[in-house]
């Protein structure tokens, strides 16, 4: 996540559907991806962002995003949540000690934000790597019967330039593209307004935003993906200006800032 945005760092472990889903069934557009079609999501159909938990998506809900570990809403359209650039808190120990971002010191570098250890991206040999290990992640994606991947952290480079680059994330994100399109997935960008220009040349297919709203940043991802736009507000002024500039033609959603499974106490869904 860029400094000005909320977490999306949840995972669903513990948290599964509860029985008696809403079913509608899709007829999404798709996109080309080299010699293959990926379905993207319905626009400005009505969403549920469920990164923190998964639960029986609202009445009118067309398009669900979740983490990894849980399973598909039957009968929507399903976008499964990666931790593509960083380690999971408390996950270091998953990955190889080298493909842990390291200072002068050869200290782990972190977000501090949310205790994440940066991954280092910035050899060839290392992006290709990681791209495996998130890639069987995108493989459990395809094969639980989500239909599109949305990795996160993308915009990591931004809060540590002084060790990544924006090409290295663009090298990374398009071994995850082609991962993604080898098992029909289609593979969002997620926030990171600076590179939205070159989304589709690195093999992205729509895009998932935090917050465009608040920030004014709509324009800068609908110049590249059309109404294939997904937002996520988590304030009243950030809704409100997301509706009245987007409204009719995004899928919007205002939720709680910890995204918490509806009965949660925490629990905030709004829409336009």
């Amino acid at each position: 996540m860029s400094l000005n945005r909320v977490s999306s760092k949840y995972t669903a472990a513990g948290a599964a559907l509860a029985a008696g889903a809403a079913v509608c069934l899709l007829l999404p557009s798709t996109a080309s991806a080299g010699a293959a079609a990926v379905p993207l999501p319905p626009p400005h159909a009505g969403f549920d962002y469920q990164i923190g938990g998964a639960y029986t998506p609202p009445a009118g809900v067309r398009v669900v995003s979740r983490d990894h570990e849980a399973s598909p809403a039957p009968g929507l359209y399903n976008i499964c949540y990666v931790n593509a650039f960083q380690a999971q808190p408390g996950a270091e120990g998953e990955w190889d000690d080298d493909l842990l971002l390291r200072d002068g010191n050869g200290e782990v570098v972190y977000d501090g934000d949310w205790g994440e250890a940066v991954l280092d991206l910035r050899t060839a040999d290392k992006r290709q790597r990681i791209a495996a290990k998130v890639g069987t992640w995108i493989d459990g994606c395809a094969d639980k019967g989500f239909q599109a991947v949305e990795p996160d952290n993308y915009d990591t480079f931004t809060r540590f330039p002084d060790y990544l680059t924006a090409n290295q994330a663009k090298s990374f994100i398009a071994l995850l593209a082609d991962r993604a399109h080898g098992k029909g997935l289609a593979i969002a960008q997620k926030n990171t307004a600076e590179l939205a220009g070159v989304g589709k040349e690195t093999g992205l297919d729509f895009a998932v935003v935090e917050e465009c709203g608040a920030y004014n940043e709509c324009g800068d991802f609908t110049a590249e993906y059309g109404d294939h736009v997904v937002v996520v507000e988590y304030s009243a002024s950030g809704l409100r200006k997301a509706c009245d500039g987007w409204g009719d033609q995004l899928s919007i959603v205002r939720r709680d800032v910890d995204v918490s499974p509806a009965g949660g106490s925490g629990y905030l869904r709004q829409t336009c």
